[in-house]
């Protein structure tokens, strides 16, 4: 019997969401291998593996460890990068809530950090490229924003991209961290409650690095 349109495309909705269901498994098998043991000593047998394929049937989804290794540094990094976007480009009282959705997406992926750190202490010879296409150019806004609002406060301006550095150390460290202070106190950080403190420590931390600036006594102010 002959199938009809309307199933044959059924059909290829459900086989297309499924394959997507599938490339997501071998997504998040392949960031949690690469977060634990590195590029070089993870392999696709490895990926394939845990999430249960044979290797022909991984192939199917990402021709090469390469192409799977970007991939999952691409789903990692591009949500935070347009995060940072869209929070130096908007007025300042847009950006109050850039730590809570950077802190957010961290947390939805924690072990995206620890697969930058393993790729910072092999060189970077494979993220560098894409950190210098997305994020150099938020570090470039960043700064500038900080000086146009006036919000360097005692700091001198060439001591800003090390002040921006520093805030990246203490988002991202804290989720690198986060399995050896386990194993250290028995304390999760990655718990609901743990991460709202850390929250709310780093909105205090930037208030106090990067007061908001003084008004300007001849914009209106009262006279003196």
């Amino acid at each position: 019997m002959e199938q009809g349109i309307g199933q044959v495309g059924g059909d290829e909705t459900r086989g297309r969401r499924k394959g997507e269901q599938t490339a997501e498994r071998i997504l998040d098998a392949a960031e949690a291998l690469f977060a634990e043991r590195g590029y070089a000593a993870t392999t696709l047998r490895d990926v394939a593996q845990a999430v249960g394929l044979r290797n022909p049937s991984l192939y199917n989804h990402f021709a090469s460890k390469e192409a799977l290794y970007a991939a999952v540094l691409e789903r990692g990094i591009r949500p935070v990068f347009e995060t940072l976007m869209r929070s130096v480009t908007q007025e300042e009282e847009a950006q109050a809530r850039l730590l809570e959705d950077i802190m957010a997406l961290l947390a939805r992926r924690p072990a995206l950090a620890r697969l930058v750190q393993h790729e910072a202490l092999a060189g970077g010879e494979r993220l560098t490229p894409m950190l210098r296409e997305w994020i150099r150019p938020v570090f470039a806004q960043a700064r500038a924003l900080v000086e146009a609002q006036g919000r360097a406060g005692r700091w001198r301006p060439e001591q800003v991209p090390h002040l921006i550095l520093a805030m990246y150390q203490v988002t991202v460290g804290y989720f690198t961290i986060a399995p050896f202070y386990r194993e250290l106190s028995g304390e999760d950080l990655l718990s609901k409650r743990a991460l709202a403190e850390q929250t709310r420590f780093l909105v205090q931390l930037v208030s106090v690095l990067f007061p908001p600036a003084d008004p300007d006594p001849t914009d209106g102010g009262p006279a003196t």
